[in-house]
């Protein structure tokens, strides 16, 4: 198997010696250079053995086979999240947004994405554990960050697991380019529909979501 990887700015190598130490028997971790290693590779199963185990500081994704880092949000993205979420409830109060949701992502399921925000009916995720299933979900969303890997992990990575997973919409909010882009209608593993908003512009997203969005505010989050 393909050594998988993950890059995380924030991660201290305090933070990886306490993930180590954590690893389920066979999983041997490296630190180099500012990346974790799985050194021999990674299950699906040990990866979720080893999320299970880490340390609360540390937040663990596993897209097409590799371990990634996710960076802690910083203030002005929470902020954004709040934003969308009171959006969200007061046009469709039958619908959650949940933050930091777990889901099985990718083609057979077979991936694991932390998501920004996961948008279901209300009780939707009462009965699951860590990683819920994407049926039944609406939209996910992510809020880029400041690290080297938002660019692949956002903008590249997440819009195929997401499609694989029919997600109906991924909602990507980028802090880099202060754009709003509205990936929907999956099929094949692609999302058909892609187009990208300035920040200002008012946003409607498609059915199922159907909630429209004045972005305005997030020119005040704009670095």
């Amino acid at each position: 198997m393909t050594p998988s990887t993950a890059d995380d700015p924030q991660m201290s190598v305090e933070d990886f010696e306490e993930l180590a130490e954590a690893a389920p028997e066979g999983v041997r971790l490296e630190f180099i250079n500012g990346r974790v290693h799985a050194k021999d590779g990674l299950s699906v199963e040990d990866f979720e053995e080893l999320e299970r185990r880490a340390p609360e500081t540390v937040r663990l994704e596993y897209a097409h086979g590799k371990l990634e880092v996710k960076a802690v949000p910083d203030g002005k993205h929470t902020s954004i999240f709040l934003w969308l979420q009171r959006q969200c409830m007061q046009q469709r109060p039958d619908l959650d947004l949940a933050p930091e949701r777990g889901v099985r992502a990718e083609a057979y399921r077979k991936g694991r994405a932390r998501t920004d925000g996961f948008l279901a009916p209300v009780d939707h995720f009462v009965d699951d554990g860590e990683w819920s299933e994407a049926g039944g979900a609406l939209m996910a969303v992510e809020i880029t960050s400041h690290d080297r890997d938002t660019d692949k992990r956002d903008r590249i990575d997440k819009p195929i697991g997401y499609a694989e997973a029919e997600i109906p919409v991924y909602l990507l909010i980028d802090r880099d380019h202060h754009t709003v882009v509205v990936h929907s209608e999956p099929k094949d593993g692609r999302y058909r529909q892609s187009p990208s908003y300035p920040w200002g512009a008012t946003v409607e997203l498609p059915p199922p979501v159907g909630i429209t969005l004045d972005t305005e505010q997030l020119k005040k989050y704009a670095d």
